[in-house]
């Protein structure tokens, strides 16, 4: 009996390199791995569902599961987190420069239910106590115009959000039309390094340490899904792909702390590896639920109160039976 064929669309991460090189194996399983960038993927992935298995929004998910669809099958597997008070961009001569002074401001964001938007809120409204209607908020690209938000919303009453078609963010910030922008992928001209564009915090790291401290959420981007046919007809297959989505994950962790050979191009990565490492316990990068309940709580609850979400799910409602538990010898 030949394997069950999948294609799985994913961003390049080193955590999930040697599955999608073959050195790991998913256990009945052949991969096609295909790798874009992540706006293709979820693009390509929530409105079409061209893949097998991809890389997900976990907003975009989320918003998903709360609306009742369930063509989408969740693995917890995490291969994107990051902090994102470094994602809040001002111009070059903006008098911006902690959360708390963009109160009764303009923002800008690529859509209200991008994930690292969700997280920024988040710490808004929970952290520097804003709440979300003082704040005027108005979407479009980043840097091209046109985008369009890909999940049906349920905004709470107060809540001022313009969609804007005719300019990116990049354009209306330059120009002055809002005050500041919440981005994951920074505005090109921040990229060019024209100075134009910068960082609202310019020290982020230690505020989101204390954020991590205070709160114990470690912020998850993007997510695994599985077509929801395929999960129907397969089921065997979720536990085996996450298996190996996360031996995968703990290899490449086990490289990041090799310090006989460079193995990534960071000066000192092991060192700074090892640093943070007492700041997050046990587990490096955590797959599965248990250990991503706090964080998975938060995000559940900040979607929820700000509309990306229609319910408000717990992390169970997020993933299948087979998933919530594991086997012990």
């Amino acid at each position: 009996m030949s394997d069950l064929s999948l294609t799985i669309a994913i961003s390049d991460y080193d955590h999930v390199r040697d599955f999608a090189d073959g050195r790991i194996k998913a256990e009945g399983i052949d991969t096609n791995f295909l790798s874009f960038q992540v706006e293709e993927i979820f693009h390509r992935f929530i409105n079409f569902r061209e893949f097998d298995v991809s890389e997900v929004s976990f907003a975009k998910f989320v918003s998903l599961k709360s609306q009742g669809d369930e063509s989408l099958a969740g693995l917890p597997v995490f291969p994107s987190r990051v902090f994102r008070l470094s994602s809040i961009f001002v111009r070059h001569d903006s008098k911006l420069s902690k959360p708390e002074d963009l109160a009764g401001k303009k923002v800008g964001i690529p859509e209200w239910a991008q994930t690292a938007a969700v997280y920024s809120r988040g710490y808004l409204q929970h952290q520097a106590g804003i709440p979300l209607k003082d704040i005027d908020w108005y979407q479009a690209g980043v840097s091209t115009a046109g985008r369009k938000e890909k999940v049906k919303l349920n905004l709470p009453d107060g809540i001022n959000l313009t969609p804007v078609s005719e300019k990116s963010l990049q354009e209306m910030l330059v120009d002055g039309d809002i005050d500041a922008m919440m981005s994951a992928h920074p505005p090109k001209l921040f990229d060019a390094g024209t100075g134009e564009i910068i960082r609202m915090i310019k020290d982020y790291q230690p505020l989101e340490e204390g954020y991590f401290q205070e709160t114990g959420v470690l912020p998850i981007m993007h997510a695994i899904a599985v077509r929801g046919d395929v999960a129907e007809r397969h089921p065997w297959a979720l536990m085996n792909l996450y298996k190996a989505f996360d031996e995968a994950k703990n290899a490449s962790v086990a490289r990041a702390f090799e310090m006989t050979a460079s193995r990534f191009p960071i000066v000192w990565g092991p060192h700074f590896a090892e640093k943070t490492a007492p700041l997050f316990g046990d587990e490096y990068w955590p797959y599965g639920i248990e250990p991503n309940r706090q964080t998975l709580e938060a995000f559940l609850l900040y979607a929820y109160e700000q509309g990306v979400c229609h319910r408000h799910l717990a992390p169970e409602d997020l993933f299948p039976e087979q998933l919530l538990t594991s086997y012990k010898i």
